[in-house]
């Protein structure tokens, strides 16, 4: 194995160095012993686009070579130097995203159907002939050689999706790291800043308009709530016109807006509404024609719109030609291609594309519950990409984590290639990065990546999903055997470049995943390895050594790399280690509820199996209500803790979770009752939520509701904990809340 990496390495430098100083006669030679005869001409005007493309040209050359060749324009250019033309290809009639790198009597000429293109152009050249590389900011492999010889070259290409978008920071910072990758620097280019994406609510705000004018919003059942618009009220429409030609006026050079639905499925059902959506076949069918009135309104200005979650399948009345639509992928399993297993959303996506050939791309690629979880998606990136080219989307947006995630790198990286060329080799892509931005430990990073991937097929079965959480897989491609292979691959990863500090580093962020599920694994207890308490020799139960390294090695790597958010919610990193910590507290108090029989009187749904043995099992519940999490939707909980035997207790506690964007609130208040017959029950006391909702509460967060009491003797424990009820002014106003609850503590 070690004779075929060096032959391949051996291979991969031989190619380079034949790209660099190979004689071909019919080609040209740009540099010979470091010295060069030929010029920068910029072509047509001098922009200052055109001059940093030229200087961009220039340093890298001379990175290369050690040859500085000079910028002139085209009128003081030299008669007795060879030309690098550099410029607007009028000749080719390139469309505006379209590049050309063509050789002819011995000159190059780079070139673009625009400025921003031919700057594309010259990074194309420099990494698809001379071997440059730009893995991340400030993180390239620039080959070097006294000559560069170049062959005949004749090459054109044009983008098919022309607005290329990965949310991700390393494109939105660093600008010319986004041009390297030619994708946007910027989520909305061209929009309205504040009016980007779900903004009902801003175009009428519940604050001032729901209490003087419910009819302006959905009616839901027998009662109006401002969860949506109602679409058929002329009045909104005035509101909204007047709202768009406020923002135009406010931001002239914008030339979008989003007139777009709010993040929710409550929308109107009013009989004006309902009787369009039935002749439509869709609830997208109030929405366009509510937008199509918007956009004439304004026919030199573009208005983007959703086909989301109730407005996704097309309905029958053509968007007009200033509507872009902009078609979510939000629901679909990431564990294979859209095409073979999300069959709704890519029949919607050729449905959308017989109405209008303004179709915009949001694509989901991360697992926005906990930016660091495996996520073995990376395979259908380029499936997926290719089918919305297929289709003709010519604007995609792909939805990173925008903060550091998983193999953010990599991923960002990646994406932004595929955007380019959705037809390039793969595995080669990956390869390339993988021991560019690696180095030696490339290979087993990318043999990680390869694993778990294989893993992840092997289990036809499993929903992929980017609200998940890596409990769900802990029976699959999470499993112990599985998380201890690639902690043993990360662990060769680290050894091979143990003696290179700022690779070393890069591997320990691209571990945090691994670390990551390791440290889940171990909140539930699923093995002797993966769990917070062992045994010590003396039989006394102390925390994991592994926990403790985990831990130790999270806490060191986040805060040195800037890492701060472990999801979409706001949760901070700060935040997890210090529950963390908690769950290690709870988990060492003495609790003689543990493994005791919970009757649920009333009905939990869904989550934890439901299973109310949950409540006194020893695996605690996360950040994510998949993770052990009682659930309970609509209703309270009441349930009952059996002691086995009458006992003095003086303690109570009960974590309760919070993810307000998902329904989830903490509890109204909590009691706790004692009995000896489990019939006649005495209350120890209640606790009230000491964090009331309201439209300011954090969106993701654990509270303990402990009560402390003088002993009393009891056998029976009932807590009953009231559910929060969904405030009207909530993005889910009518429907019920959920309560979360996992491991009582009793001493």
């Amino acid at each position: 194995m070690n004779i075929l990496k060096a032959h391949l390495k051996t291979l991969s430098l031989l190619l380079i160095v034949s790209i660099l100083s190979s004689c071909n006669m019919d080609g040209i030679e740009l540099v010979h012993a470091g010295q060069s005869d030929y010029e920068i001409v910029i072509m047509g005007r001098a922009s200052e686009s055109n001059q940093k493309s030229a200087e961009i040209l220039q340093r890298y050359l001379y990175k290369i070579s050690g040859a500085k060749l000079e910028i002139v324009d085209k009128a003081s250019q030299s008669t007795e130097k060879h030309k690098i033309y550099l410029g607007i290809d009028n000749e080719r009639n390139l469309e505006e995203q379209g590049i050309s790198i063509r050789t002819m009597e011995k000159n190059l000429w780079v070139g673009g159907g625009s400025d921003r293109a031919t700057k594309y152009a010259v990074y194309e050249f420099l990494e698809r002939y001379l071997g440059c590389r730009w893995y991340a900011p400030k993180v390239e492999k620039i080959p070097t050689s006294k000559n560069i010889d170049l062959p005949a070259l004749n090459y054109t290409y044009t983008p098919d999706i022309t607005t290329r978008t990965v949310h991700s920071r390393l494109f939105y910072d660093n600008p010319e790291y986004a041009e390297q990758q030619k994708v946007t620097d910027e989520s909305f280019p061209t929009y309205v800043p504040s009016a980007r994406v779900h903004t009902f609510h801003k175009f009428l705000p519940e604050e001032k308009f729901y209490k003087p004018n419910p009819e302006y919003y959905a009616l839901r059942g027998d009662q109006r709530l401002p969860t949506q618009l109602c679409l058929t009220n002329p009045d909104v429409l005035a509101i909204v016109k007047d709202s768009v030609a406020s923002l135009f006026q406010q931001f002239p050079k914008a030339g979008v807006i989003s007139v777009s639905q709010d993040d929710n499925q409550q929308y109107c059902q009013c009989d004006d509404c309902s009787k369009i959506n039935e002749e439509e076949g869709s609830p997208s069918g109030t929405m366009i024609r509510f937008v199509n009135e918007v956009a004439a309104t304004f026919p030199d200005k573009m208005i983007s719109t959703l086909a989301y979650q109730y407005t996704r399948k097309p309905c029958k009345t053509k968007p007009l030609e200033n509507v872009l639509i902009t078609l979510c992928s939000i629901e679909c399993d990431r564990s294979a291609p859209i095409a073979g297993k999300c069959n709704d959303f890519a029949n919607d996506l050729i449905g959308w594309g017989k109405l209008t050939n303004n179709i915009r791309i949001w694509d989901y690629t991360t697992q926005f519950t906990n930016f660091f979880a495996p996520f073995p998606n990376i395979h259908t990136l380029q499936p997926n990409i290719q089918l919305f080219r297929d289709n003709n989307a010519k604007w995609v947006f792909e939805q990173h984590s925008n903060n550091p995630s998983e193999l953010f790198e990599l991923r960002s990286y990646i994406t932004a290639k595929l955007l380019w060329n959705p037809d390039l080799n793969f595995d080669a892509l990956l390869t390339d990065f993988a021991t560019g931005y690696y180095e030696e430990a490339g290979v087993h990073i990318k043999k990680y990546i390869e694993v778990i991937h294989t893993k992840l097929k092997e289990d036809k079965d499993f929903f992929l999903f980017l609200y998940g959480d890596p409990s769900e897989a802990i029976s699959s491609y999470l499993s112990p055997g599985m998380l201890s292979e690639y902690s043993q691959l990360f662990d060769a990863a680290e050894k091979a470049v143990a003696g290179k500090p700022e690779i070393l580093a890069r591997v320990k962020v691209a571990r945090l995943g691994v670390d990551f599920a390791e440290l889940e694994a171990s909140r539930k207890n699923i093995t002797d390895n993966y769990r917070l308490l062992i045994p010590n020799e003396e039989g006394k139960k102390i925390i994991n050594p592994l926990v403790t390294t985990l831990l130790d090695n999270f806490k060191a790597t986040t805060a040195k790399n800037n890492i701060t958010l472990m999801n979409e919610m706001g949760f901070t990193v700060t935040e997890y280690l210090a529950n963390y910590m908690s769950a290690l507290e709870v988990i060492r108090m003495p609790n003689v509820a543990m493994g005791k029989k919970v009757v649920t009187i009333t009905k939990p749904k869904k989550y934890a199996k439901e299973d109310p043995m949950a409540l006194t099992d020893g695996a605690l519940g996360g950040s994510s209500f998949y993770a052990n999490w009682l659930g309970y939707e609509g209703n309270d909980m009441e349930v009952v803790v059996d002691l086995g035997e009458p006992m003095n207790i003086s303690t109570i506690s009960l974590a309760f979770l919070q993810v307000t964007n998902h329904i989830v609130f903490f509890p109204g208040k909590v009691t706790y009752s004692g009995s000896l017959d489990n019939r006649h029950f005495e209350s120890f006391g209640t606790i009230n939520n000491p964090f009331p909702l309201t439209k300011d509460s954090k969106v993701n967060d654990i509270q303990f509701f402990k009560l402390d009491f003088e002993k009393r003797n009891a056998r029976y424990i009932k807590v009953r904990a009231t559910n929060t009820k969904t405030p009207y002014w909530h993005h889910a106003a009518g429907l019920p809340s959920w309560l979360f609850a996992d491991e009582i503590i009793i001493n």
